[in-house]
């Protein structure tokens, strides 16, 4: 292996080592995938226009 080749392996293992590290640095700090509670409120309509699209309202 020349030189080079070498050189350019171990700095493509530092960039993903650091990319990893980011990744789970962000999602720690993102709270873990948890989902935040549903509002206990009911969402506004103005006449037949709901404030969030169709595919997310609860089924009735």
């Amino acid at each position: 292996m020349s030189v080079a080749l070498v050189v350019f392996l171990i700095l493509l293992g530092l960039a993903s080592l650091a990319a990893i590290a980011g990744t789970v640095a962000l999602v720690i700090r993102d709270g873990r995938g948890q989902i935040p509670l549903e509002p206990s409120i009911r969402p506004w309509t103005a006449g037949v226009l709901p404030s969030r699209p169709y595919s997310t309202l609860p089924k009735i």
